[in-house]
């Protein structure tokens, strides 16, 4: 199961309270105040990994609380520190004051932590308020609490490479034939109801993250069919590979198609709409002559890059599979 919001309440340890004690050992004379110090609450930390894709582990446990320091002890013994709480969370993981609504980090990094919530410091015990005036205080200290917050948390897929266009379009097939993804393919509308990932090898034995991205059609900045729940995850790819249906079955008006989709990510965040961009037609096993014609002349006009492909046959996947490497290696040298 996908999941790529969750709400989660977090506790770190509380510190142990500072002992009092005094020594009255044979053969101490006037032994002295020997309360130890609390321990240290432990923190609750996010680690990133690059093992998960969804924020599941998350859904079944909502409440988190790292260990609280122990309390001091006499002659001196220090109270133990309690354990931190480490989370794993997939790369690509935003965390959210859910309160203030503050970003509080974004884990992109394999092994990244991030201590989300500090334990309290643990209490001084007597034996640290012995002073020349006072030799045998009582006073000791109680230990702080640890930070408790409420946080949301999103998934934004970390991929070099977004599929985007219309349900149906292809996308699902196309990164099954491209990659060992097996996402679920059929003939109706909303097949795919969350980003599927799938590694590319090209040639030189080099990879490439491509990913799926569902929910797109007209309105879908406002939450319409599947809505802008999965288009935040198109900000997070380099390059987005746009779909085209221009098989007989597909789209009326294809340059329609492709100009509507663009709109939706521009308006859901105008930095969307200036991303590096390809145009594939698909399905020109089954073409329907005139949309192909019409999508080239307009890409033409436009100085949009369009390949033609088929997913069923495989016409075409080696020379999209070349662009992407050739497209990417560029981008990278650019940044």
């Amino acid at each position: 199961m996908f999941i790529d919001r969750a709400v989660v309440h977090v506790k770190a340890g509380d510190g142990g309270n500072g002992c009092l004690a005094f020594r009255r050992e044979k053969f101490i004379p006037r032994g002295g105040p020997s309360g130890g110090d609390g321990g240290k609450g432990g923190n609750v930390i996010f680690r990133g990994s690059r093992h998960l894709n969804t924020l599941l582990p998350f859904k079944f446990k909502q409440h988190i609380k790292a260990e609280r320091g122990s309390h001091g002890m006499g002659s001196n013994r220090h109270g133990k520190n309690g354990g931190d709480a480490i989370l794993e969370v997939p790369l690509g993981t935003v965390v959210f004051d859910l309160a203030t609504g503050e970003m509080l980090c974004d884990i992109k990094e394999e092994g990244a932590e991030v201590i989300i919530a500090r334990g309290g410091d643990g209490g001084r015990g007597n034996a640290r308020f012995k002073t020349s005036v006072n030799q045998a205080p009582v006073r000791v200290e109680e230990g702080w609490p640890g930070e408790e917050i409420d946080l949301r948390l999103e998934l934004k897929v970390l991929a070099d490479v977004g599929l985007i266009g219309y349900p149906n379009a292809g996308k699902s097939t196309l990164i099954s034939a491209i990659s060992e993804a097996r996402p679920k393919i059929a003939d109706y509308p909303f097949t795919t109801l969350s980003p599927q990932l799938g590694v590319v090898l090209f040639e030189d034995f080099s990879t490439a993250v491509v990913a799926d991205i569902p929910g797109l059609i007209d309105g879908a900045h406002e939450g319409t069919g599947l809505g802008h729940h999965f288009l935040r995850h198109v900000e997070r790819c380099k390059l987005l590979v746009h779909l085209v249906d221009v098989s007989d079955l597909g789209e009326n008006d294809p340059v329609r198609a492709f100009r509507n989709i663009n709109r939706e990510l521009s308006l859901f965040e105008v930095d969307l709409a200036t991303k590096p961009q390809i145009a594939v037609a698909s399905k020109i096993d089954s073409a329907n002559a005139s949309h192909l014609d019409e999508l080239e002349r307009w890409c033409r006009e436009q100085e949009i890059q369009l390949l033609k492909i088929s997913s069923v046959t495989g016409e075409g996947l080696q020379e999209f599979k070349r662009t992407l490497k050739k497209l990417l290696a560029n981008l990278s040298e650019e940044a």
